[in-house]
């Protein structure tokens, strides 16, 4: 049953629509919580803030995360993402203060991708283009600089060995995908060529740990003064080469999906929403100024944050097109819920162990009774006072929420201020609508964001 199932799921998955379909399942039955017995396991799929809130905060220790450590082992091995209990908190205190205010702040490091960036979209001469596929070179470009100290560049060589690196990292990405996709059956897709890409990363990834464990410790420090590293910071916790590629991958994989997601998501509705356009590009001119190289210093971290409009756009994309779309946690014991049961669903609901319980964070953003009747609509404006709670967690919340967040707002932050700065103009060539979606481990536009910047 649960391999027709998780057949059917795919089918929609594959089409772009599962998302949507899942969201229309909720409205028709008017409950934020479904449950159902798949071939004698039971799953509870919700989309209230409060059950979410009990499985990933307030009842963190009743719930594993389940398949997901089989799902993504291949990649990160036993990774922040892929690991629990003393492992995942040692993981957790080692990867927390390489996020810290001082760590994400330094903005002016993406200004050398952006002008590579920049001069690539240039080169289209006012042609229409996929900005999806961009966002995802400059964000694999400037998330290498900060984890390896070398960036994969792949926005200025066509072909290198860091190039094949990002290649086979895209590739082994959509297989992820599929693996979420199949749940315990997640073997299913472990393909020879999905090996082999996976070998290709592994051996890049070992190719810059050993170089650090390698380093002299004083030529560490020096390094790390100059720049900061990720690694080579990682290198003064753990010298064990397993762990800190796991710890690399994973922060990889997470750091460059949301971001590039979130730019692609917020450029489709930028490319929709003329009015919305000219307001957030006013917006900037008034903070930042027209991108002369004189006003480049106004760019700054605390500057992006009191760019009112500017978080505004961001917040609803993150609201429409929250970058971990599904949640999945299991019961490790009898527990409840405490939104699902009784006649009106109000009451709470018992969850035996072995239940599996997906969140469906992108139908919880969507929820009429907290966004209104234009729920679906992007309209930055409804964050003048608005004040969601549960109903907005795009990096996940709890114990486990995501420890890169900052890193991605503000990444996002300063390609979208640099872009409207030099391309003032955009027009948009996305007739689908709502887009069709790539979405499992992180979320992306499956037909891509074409437009034209000028």
């Amino acid at each position: 049953m649960f391999f027709f199932i998780s057949l059917l799921l795919l089918k929609y998955s594959k089409q772009g629509f599962l998302l949507e379909k899942q969201l229309q399942d909720f409205r028709t039955a008017g409950t934020h919580t479904l449950a159902a017995k798949v071939f004698l396991r039971n799953v509870i799929i919700t989309c209230n803030g409060e059950n979410i809130k009990s499985s990933i905060a307030t009842q963190f220790n009743n719930y594993s995360i389940g398949f997901r450590m089989h799902a993504l082992e291949p990649l990160i091995g036993n990774g922040i993402f892929a690991s629990e209990g003393e492992r995942w908190k040692a993981s957790r205190e080692m990867l927390r203060p390489q996020f810290s205010r001082e760590q994400v702040s330094h903005v002016q490091t993406l200004e050398p991708h952006f002008k590579n960036f920049a001069r690539e979209i240039r080169k289209l001469n006012g042609k229409e283009f996929n900005i999806q596929d961009y966002f995802h070179k400059i964000t694999i470009d400037t998330s290498s600089e900060f984890l390896f100290g070398e960036s994969t560049n792949t926005l200025t060589s066509a072909s290198n060995d860091k190039f094949q690196f990002a290649d086979a990292f895209n590739k082994v990405q959509d297989t992820l995908t599929e693996k979420f996709m199949l749940g315990p059956l997640h073997w299913v897709s472990n393909s020879k060529e999905f090996q082999g890409h996976i070998k290709e990363i592994h051996d890049a990834v070992k190719f810059y740990v050993d170089k650090a464990l390698e380093t002299q410790e004083e030529k560490l420090q020096e390094r790390s003064q100059d720049n900061y590293i990720f690694l080579y910071e990682l290198v003064k916790k753990t010298r064990d080469p397993k762990v800190l590629q796991d710890e690399l991958l994973s922060i990889l994989l997470a750091g460059r999906n949301t971001t590039a997601g979130l730019l692609s998501f917020l450029f489709l509705e930028l490319s929709r929403n003329p009015r919305v356009w000219s307001k957030l590009k006013e917006d900037i001119y008034e903070s930042f100024g027209q991108g002369s190289s004189d006003e480049l210093e106004k760019i700054t971290f605390e500057s992006m944050k009191r760019c009112t409009y500017l978080k505004y756009c961001i917040n609803e994309a993150l609201r429409l097109y929250p970058p971990i779309s599904r949640n999945v946690r299991v019961s490790k014991k009898n527990t409840t819920l405490p939104r699902g049961g009784g006649k009106y669903g109000d009451s709470a609901i018992f969850v035996p162990k072995g239940t599996i319980v997906m969140m469906h964070i992108y139908s919880n953003h969507r929820q009429k009774d907290v966004y209104g009747e234009d729920a679906d609509e992007f309209n930055p404006e409804r964050w003048e006072n608005l004040k969601p709670g549960w109903a907005f967690m795009p990096f996940g919340s709890g114990p486990r929420i995501c420890l890169g967040q900052q890193f991605a707002l503000t990444e996002a932050s300063y390609i979208t201020i640099r872009i409207l700065q030099t391309f003032p103009h955009i027009t948009g060539n996305n007739p689908q609508y709502p887009p069709r979606k790539v979405s499992n481990a992180t979320m992306r536009l499956m037909d891509g964001c074409i437009v034209t910047l000028k």
